[in-house]
């Protein structure tokens, strides 16, 4: 008996067939499949998606932060519609108009000298091209990661990634050495004064020369670190981490992936600080998703290596032309429509909200961020800093965290939660009203946390 027979007895796609089809047959990211039980969504449009019953959810967490623009951006959809009405796939061996253009767009907003561009699937695939040229540039293996990273889940950006969902895929690649993250609100050494972790090269050079620099190929990092708790580096700590680079000879790779493009207020967030790197990743925003897309660009001098060194690497959609077309129009629509300025707007009223939510809810011990890429840590004791839940190797959200985003979602507000840190980050085309319905919401539901706090 199938599906269509069990439910109904009609091939009409009702939410109760969709639920039990997707129950039966897809397998669900970071998920003990007999404990899924995912809504059916029925569309999308600017910050806010429903499901088949009506209830409408604004994105705060624009999914996977990658709808930057949010859901069916009428230009990329349209663009998408183009380029399929053209020619939906050609080889990557081939020139071909889409993935020329975003090339030579990517050139033009990227700082400093990064230039060339290799067209991937998304980060993960991005990340493992980025190891593999910097070891074939540099002639050494050794790569260093920190442990509050998420760099992708296929077998190279795991072993980059230092969370605990790397647990699962041990052992991994070779050769990846970790340091700490500059974790001010919870620093590793207890903030010395100056502090090697949270100064950057200090603790960079000390692990060097444990591990001997004339065997590191590279660094990699996410230039603010992303799912694990939303951590800015303070001032200076980026230049730092550079200029050691720069003294043994090491690639610095900048792994924008959700920082990039527009999420900070800048088209990346390596701008906030002036640091380049010599390779940068970007996915998510860079097309908001809409087609599978990723890229990993490189600075002038990789470029001139590449001329005269074969690349060992390729995918069969490397620049797709649909992917690339997807791209073109993104960044068109974010040039056209002022997103940075309406990121770095909502942004600052985001952050003034959550500034007066502070003044109310005793469970709110950090507030972090720029342009719209924001993270609540919630805590139960300001003084101690204590988390308000337990660290869950898994970094789920355990109860009261789980109650808070239920109870948020109950009110039509969308968020996510890793352990004790709220991950804020609505499509860069929210508006003002849109930003205090959030607000208000959280004001609301945060009282759950006050409440787990004073227990505690």
């Amino acid at each position: 008996m199938t599906i269509t027979d069990r439910v109904a007895g009609t091939n009409e796609w009702t939410a109760d067939r969709i639920k039990a089809a997707d129950r039966e047959y897809v397998i669900h990211s970071w998920s003990t499949q007999g404990s899924v039980n995912a809504t059916p969504i029925a569309g999308g449009e600017g910050s806010w998606f429903w499901d088949y019953d009506g209830n409408r959810y604004l994105d705060f967490q624009s999914q996977l932060v990658n709808m930057n623009l949010g859901h069916q951006h009428p230009r990329i959809v349209e663009a998408i519609k183009e380029q399929a009405d053209r020619m939906c796939y050609i080889g990557p061996n081939y020139a071909e108009q889409s993935r020329a253009e975003l090339a030579e767009l990517i050139a033009g907003l990227t700082p400093g000298d990064l230039k060339m561009t290799f067209f991937t699937t998304g980060g993960a695939a991005a990340n493992e091209n980025a190891i593999r040229l910097a070891r074939h540039v540099t002639g050494r293996h050794k790569i260093v990661a920190r442990y509050r990273s998420y760099h992708g889940a296929t077998a190279g950006a795991m072993a980059l990634t230092g969370d605990p969902r790397r647990w699962a895929a041990e052992p991994s690649s070779f050769g990846v050495v970790r340091m700490f993250d500059p974790y001010t609100y919870r620093c590793p050494v207890g903030h010395p004064d100056p502090c090697p972790v949270c100064s950057g090269g200090p603790h960079l050079e000390e692990i060097l020369q444990y591990e001997n620099p004339d065997t590191v190929a590279a660094v990699v990092l996410e230039t603010v670190t992303g799912t694990n708790g939303l951590i800015y580096p303070p001032e200076g700590y980026l230049r730092s981490i550079r200029e050691v680079c720069d003294k043994y000879g090491i690639i610095l790779i900048f792994d924008e992936v959700m920082a990039g493009f527009g999420r900070t207020g800048e088209w990346f967030a390596c701008n906030h600080w002036d640091v380049t790197p010599d390779i940068l990743i970007t996915a998510k925003g860079l097309n908001s998703g809409y087609v599978p897309l990723g890229a990993m660009v490189v600075n002038q001098r990789i470029s001139d290596w590449l001329m005269v060194n074969k690349f060992w690497g390729g995918l069969t959609y490397a620049g797709h032309p649909l992917a690339c077309a997807s791209g073109v129009a993104s960044i068109k629509a974010m040039q056209d429509e002022n997103i940075l300025a309406n990121t770095r707007e909502m942004g600052e009223r985001l952050g003034l909200g959550l500034e007066r939510l502070a003044d109310r809810h005793v469970s709110i011990g950090d507030i972090r961020g720029r342009g719209l890429f924001y993270g609540l840590e919630l805590v139960s004791d300001r003084g101690t800093r204590e988390p308000l839940v337990p660290f869950n190797a898994t970094g789920a959200a355990a109860a009261p965290m789980t109650a808070l985003v239920a109870a948020a979602k109950k009110q039509g507000l969308y968020l996510s939660a890793n352990n004790n840190v709220l991950r804020l980050t609505p499509p860069l085309v929210i508006t003002g009203e849109e930003i205090d319905f959030a607000v208000d919401v959280l004001d609301k539901v945060l009282t759950l946390a006050d409440e787990a706090a004073e227990q505690a």
